[in-house]
């Protein structure tokens, strides 16, 4: 072999990959990168569930107030959210329910899986309708807040 060939023999094994530290450089850029994708993705996921629920309570009032239209009278609390989907058995004037419900099967459950609560009378109007917000429980701060026909648009 000549000296040019030697040359060339070396530069070409210097080109032939990346090294350790030039990976961990890559990777420390991407796990940087995803870190601030989740660190700002994660809380619109939160807000965009509450909103969503905000918006399914108004929907299941505006049904609410539709089927006292037809019925007469607003759903018991015994009956609940379900006389909205099914034509409760016990229902005056069940002659006049709507074909086809007030509301999709499954629309009465909030974002996080939960079925919308139902209180009637309610204590804060007519009746109550709420979500007891991601952590399923009463009270709570934040996306744990309780959601419902009564509290403010945050």
């Amino acid at each position: 072999m000549n000296k040019e060939n030697v040359r060339r023999l070396r530069a070409r094994a210097r080109q032939r990959g990346i090294t350790l530290i030039e990976l961990l450089v890559v990777l420390t850029i991407l796990a940087f990168i995803s870190a601030m994708v989740v660190i700002n993705v994660l809380p619109e996921r939160d807000r965009a569930a509450v909103r969503k629920a905000q918006i399914d309570i108004k929907t299941i009032e505006a049904a609410l107030d539709q089927y006292r239209l037809d019925m007469m009278v607003y759903p018991t609390g015994d009956q609940g959210l379900d006389a909205l989907v099914s034509a409760p058995n016990d229902a005056p004037h069940k002659d006049q329910y709507r074909p086809g419900g007030y509301i999709r099967k499954g629309a009465n459950l909030d974002p996080w899986g939960r079925p919308y609560q139902y209180r009637m009378p309610g204590e804060h109007g007519v009746f109550d309708v709420y979500s007891y917000g991601a952590d399923g429980a009463p009270g709570g701060e934040g996306v744990n807040a309780d959601i419902g026909n009564w509290t403010e648009d945050k």
